[in-house]
Order: C-alpha cells, then structure tokens, then sequence
C-alpha cells in the first residue's frame, strides 16, 4: 500500500479513515464455529458484567432532559440513509453502520451503560432549528455544522471535516430551511478553533474563495495553531489518533467494537480544504458584523485548542462556547497526543462567558452535540444555561485546583489520579461524565503542565526502557509461564488493570509469546468494555486486535497525500523545521553542508539552510557566499512536490529547479538528501516493541 505522506499527514488533528464494515473478527458465527477462537472477540466476564450493571444503580438513567434537548427543534431526517459519498460514488461517512444503537434500549453486556447513552444521544441525527434563524445539522460528521441566517446571507459555523459531508449538510439546510423562498448566500465562515473537523470541509460551503464579499473568520493564531500542533510529531498523532477514534474497530451489533468516541461517532474520510482566514480575531469583546449580525467574540486560547475562540449574537441571545463546554469532560490532554492545555485558563475563559452573556442567553450551541435553552418549551425559565457554564467551569477548576493541592502535598503524578473524583454535584450530571477525557488523564495532564515527567522520586529518574526492563521483570518473576500462571489468577479475579500491567513485560520481554498476547488483549478488552470514555474504549480494543492480529493497516487513508489547500498554507519556515526532524542525527555526524533555497514568487523567500554538529538549522532572509549549492525554485513547485504531483529530480529536469554551480551543487545536495530518514513509517506497532530506527552504518 502507499505510505503517507507524513509531512502534510500530521496536520489532521482527526484521522478519518475508510474502514470495513463487516468483519468476522466479531462475528456471532465465527465465535460459535472457529477453530481458532482466540483470535475472535471475547464475550463480557462475569466481573464486567457486574461493573457496567452496577451503574444503573449509580447513575440518574430516569432523567431524560438530555434526550428532550436533543430532539427538540428537530426537522429533517439525514438524506439517504445518513450516507455520504464522493464524486465517485464511495462512502467517506455512514451513519448506517451505528444503526443497532437504539434510544430506550439497554447496552449491550460488553458496553459501558453510560457510554452507550451517550452514543444513543449522538444517534439523534438530522437537521435541528437552534433558534428560528440558526440551525444545526449533527450526525453527518464528527463534529455538528451550523448555519446562522442574518439579514445579508448565512454565516457557517464550523464546515465540518471534509468537503462531503458539509455540502451534503448545506445542501439539506437549503431544501428544507429555504423550500419556499430563494436561497440565501453563504456569505461568512466562521472557524471556532484549529481543529480540523471544524475547518476541513469549508470548500464544501463556499464555492469561491476569490469573492470579494466573502469573509472568513478566525481566532488569533489560527492558521499557526492549525498546521504546527501536529506537524513536528504528526506522524505518531496520526497513528495514535487511529487508535483515539477506533478507525480499524468494525461497529458490531454485539457492542464488541467501536461505537462512538463520546465527543462523536467517528470520523469521515472525505477531502480536507482549508480557505485562509480573511480576518482573525485578536482581541476579545470585539464586535463584527457578518451578514448584517452582529457577532461579539471572547478568545480562548490554549483552552481545548491553542487558538480558540466563543462568540455571542445579541440580536439572537445566542451564545457558541466552541468546543470548550460541550456535554461531556473534555480533554486537557487528548490520547492522540499534543501539548497540554490549560484548566485553569480553560475555567477562567467559562467564568468570563457567565458574567459576559449567560444573565441575557436563551441559548447555548457547540459544534459537538446538542444545545442547552434558558426556557423549556413552555416557556418557563429553567436556568439550565447558567447551570450547564457553571458546572463545565467548576469541573476545569476542580481538577486543576486539587491537582496541585495534592502535589504540593507531596504526592506523585499517578497518586493524585487515583485519589480525585469529581464532586457528586458534579458527577450526578450527565453533561460531566468522562465520555472523550477522563479526570485520571487530566489529573496526570495538569499535573505534567507544572511539575513535568518527573516526579521527583530518583528511582524513576533514569527508568530502563519498555523492553530492556521487560527481560529483566520476567526473569525476577520467575519466567514467563510462572507470571502467566499469576496472571491468569488475577485475570479470573478481574483485576484486569494489573493482568495488563504484568503481562505487558512478558509481551515486551518475547513479542512471539503467543500465550501472553492473548492474556493481555483479553484484559485489555475487558477493561474496553468497562471504559465510559469513548477513547479509552477505542484504545484498548485497538490494542487488543492489534495484539491478537497484528497490525491492521487500510489503504483508505486521507493523509496519503496531503490536500492541497493546506499544502498551499503551510509556511516555509515550517517545512525546513520538519525537515531538520527527519535528519538522521547519527548519520549526519561530522557532516556539515550549506545551501541557499530561493523562492522567488513569495516573501520572505531567501532561506540560509545549514548542517553542523548532525543539527540542521535554518536562517531567513539570508544567503551564503561561500554556499555548497544554491537552489532556486518557485513555491507553487515545492507545493507540487509536497503533492506528489512532482518529484524533486523530476522538476529539475522540467527546468523548475535550478542548482547552481549545477553538478557539484546537485552532488552536495543529494548527499545530503542521503541523511534524511525515508516516510517515517505510519503503520507501526503500538503494544509491542518496534524495530530499531535506521541510523549510521
């Protein structure tokens, strides 16, 4: 199969993926008949059973004002059976497959009660009227797209992740919103935050980018935020955040795969696009006028993403929190990976919209699920936006606070997310249940943003890595069958955290041990079944069918190539940064080389890029007299190489590149090429070791 391309890859923060829809890996048949029955999905244990049955004792499973949230201002089914296809009639989206989750009816044994409610509201798809001129179309997408009508045109808020599914989702706003009167332009985008499902289907709503009416709105540092969060390290995120959403899962009906993320059901595998922000906003209480609205902002940055932004419509009392207070417990630290962020700020940002708007809000809308409105449909004020800020604030403030009360106590990282849970004010409300984060991992995140990896014990100081421990751990327990033996008793004991725990050193200690990886991926799965968080869930069935099957890959993958719009974008400056990452340091020892790079058709377009000391480092707007090579070559034909359009000898040779002086130059920098690692490889192990990176001969 082809290799991504993981310069350009790593900019989706969400990695959609094509997967098949049936597998035999959970199939009722081949469960009953299969000569090899390991390898099949295992069924719930007893001690699951009784962990996921005892939460209908636990939690408030009578109260259905989420339900009635969400289905109110409901007005249109999703055309064709919730499936969205491209302009070769293949499916990047299919609400279809999730059709066994039904409203009213009990989990499966194998689901965690609370998550598969969750998932049950996600269901309730369509197009909603918000507020009779903003509406919304959930389900078609990870993430909700919505569309606000002003005297002057429509603004979009948030188009999506791919092309597909927002003209799809326009094109259903239209015919029913406007059946009886003419269609109104799209004439404003606004993009809440630098995540791409919020972005990546704007060529979906707007046809032309090159209208001078058009405008485009975006947060402070949007497209910086956008691109440079998951460049440097994006071809790990990319393969962690297959793991994240359960894109290799088949959805089964015996809830032994993947059935939602919490935050959403999964991702689409459509064409990203991305149109340069016309305006970004740079300061809050900033007002601007879209489409004859006026639209006052509040900027949240390094909140759930490091450019993010609410805004509140007076004419509407309507007021868009992004996706910082949304019905679930966000992520301070997303599983995929990226830079933690901010819980303090992220509660202060929350406090702010309360004394700013919440006294005068009739309704709260997020681009994840479904609103909250001050009034119930009778009219009776029910102070359920007020309530909905303060409870998100207080769960944001609550961690942070008594993460560093008990850091400062002098207790470890691992400690403190073992010891919190979230007041029962608090966990009584369905809206702060750990569907997407989890109070463990954003305890161990706050924890990380102040005190780092070390906890100050020397003992973990200088730890041994995962497989030279592993040796180590499995001969002091007495070999690898005596830890199995063990293992297995804690196993039918269903203390399926230390069974994962344990057995992962006789995994990493002999990966061929085919009697270990079957103990760990049937606790890993368990523990999957338990997990009320969407991505816990994803990540230890991933793991599980990794373990069990190795690793499954799929050649429908839309960082193969990475799109164009975004290609385009994406600054020199970073492309040379990325480069320097994939210099093979070992390699490039004792090499030093200096070359010029001309741009001619943009600005800054001089770079001074330099290898000494196996660092590479780049200047700009600087040259070299005595430099190894110079390169000139117009940006659009690097953007071509990026896009695999082209190849770099392929454009010297059509005369888009000019090496000067031109054989010992091309010498000098093919030499140097010879020092940068190959496509870093996408499909790699994630539960057992990997192979040594290539280094020096």
């Amino acid at each position: 199969m082809p290799k991504p391309t993981t310069a350009l890859m790593a900019l989706l923060c969400v990695v959609p993926l094509v997967v098949t829809l049936e597998s035999p890996l959970f199939s009722d048949e081949r469960d009953a008949a299969s000569p090899n029955m390991e390898l099949a999905a295992k069924p719930a244990t007893e001690s699951t059973i009784a962990a996921n049955s005892m939460l209908y004792d636990e939690l408030p499973f009578e109260e259905q004002q989420s339900f009635l949230d969400a289905r109110r201002g409901f007005m249109a089914e999703l055309p064709n059976d919730g499936i969205v296809v491209d302009e070769n009639n293949a499916p990047v989206w299919s609400l279809g497959k999730y059709s066994f989750i039904r409203e009213g009816e009990r989990s499966p044994l194998t689901v965690n009660p609370s998550l598969w409610r969750q998932t049950q509201l996600l269901m309730i798809a369509g197009l909603f009227e918000v507020h009779e001129n903003i509406h919304q179309v959930r389900g078609a997408d990870l993430a909700n797209i919505t569309f606000i009508e002003g005297p002057h045109g429509i603004v979009v808020v948030d188009p999506l992740t791919c092309r597909e599914t927002a003209a799809y989702a326009l094109e259903l706003y239209y015919e029913r919103v406007f059946r009886d009167r003419n269609r109104k332009k799209v004439v404003a985008v606004i993009y809440t935050h630098s995540h791409i499902d919020h972005f990546g289907g704007v060529r979906g709503v707007v046809a032309d980018d090159d209208d001078a009416g058009l405008q485009i709105i975006a947060p402070e540092g949007f497209l910086e935020s956008g691109l440079s969060e998951n460049v440097y390290v994006g071809n790990a995120m990319a393969r962690r955040a297959t793991y994240t959403y359960g894109n290799l899962l088949p959805a089964s009906s015996d809830g032994r795969g993947q059935i939602g993320s919490g935050l959403g059901l999964t991702t689409p595998a459509g064409t990203v696009t991305l149109i340069r922000p016309t305006k970004e906003i740079t300061q809050s209480a900033l007002t601007h006028t879209l489409a004859g609205l006026q639209f006052r902002f509040l900027l949240t940055p390094d909140s759930e993403a490091p450019a993010e932004m609410f805004f509140y419509i007076p004419e509407f009392k309507a007021l868009c929190t992004a996706e910082d207070a949304v019905h679930t417990l966000h992520n301070v630290y997303p599983l995929r990976g990226a830079r933690v962020r901010d819980a303090l700020a992220w509660s202060k940002y929350l406090n702010q919209a309360l004394n700013l708007w919440s006294g005068e809000t009739d309704v709260l809308f997020a681009p994840h699920h479904w609103p909250v409105w001050r009034r119930d449909i009778k009219g009776n004020d029910t102070g359920r936006v007020v309530k909905h800020l303060k409870n998100q604030r207080d769960m944001y403030r609550y961690i942070h606070d008594q993460t560093l009360r008990l850091a400062n106590h002098g207790f470890k990282m691992a400690e403190i997310a073992e010891m919190i849970r979230l007041p029962p004010s608090l966990t009584a409300d369905w809206s702060s249940r750990g569907y997407y984060g989890t109070v463990n991992q954003n305890v161990k995140a706050v924890y990380q943003r102040y005190l780092g990896w070390f906890d100050g014990n020397p003992a973990t100081l200088h730890n041994l890595p995962p497989s030279g421990s592993a040796v180590r751990y499995v001969e002091f327990m007495g070999g690898a069958e005596n830890v199995l033996r063990k293992a297995r008793k804690s196993y039918d004991k269903g203390d399926y955290r230390w069974v994962v725990e344990v057995v992962n050193h006789v995994v990493y200690a002999d990966p061929e041990n085919k009697a270990a990886r079957q103990l760990q991926s049937d606790a890993l799965e368990q523990l999957g079944y338990q997990a009320e968080s969407g991505p816990w869930r994803n990540f230890y069935l991933s793991g599980a069918q990794e373990l069990r099957h190795g690793v499954t890959t799929s050649d429908s993958f839309i960082g193969i190539a990475p799109p164009p719009d975004i290609a385009k974008v994406m600054p020199t400056d970073m492309l040379f940064d990325y480069m320097g990452i994939k210099l093979n340091g070992p390699k490039a020892d004792g090499r030093v080389f200096k070359f010029n790079f001309v741009f001619p058709d943009v600005k800054p377009g001089n770079y001074l890029l330099s290898l000494e000391n196996s660092a590479l480092t780049h200047t700009i707007g600087q040259q070299a007299q005595d430099a190894d090579a110079t390169i000139t070559m117009a940006r659009t034909t690097l953007d071509e190489i990026m896009l695999q359009q082209t190849t770099f000898p392929g454009a010297i040779l059509e005369g888009k590149i000019t090496i000067q002086p031109p054989a010992e130059g091309a010498r000098k920098l093919g030499e140097f090429f010879l020092l940068l690692d190959p496509e870093f490889p996408f499909w790699f192990n994630v539960v057992t070791p990997n192979s040594p990176p290539p280094e020096a001969n």
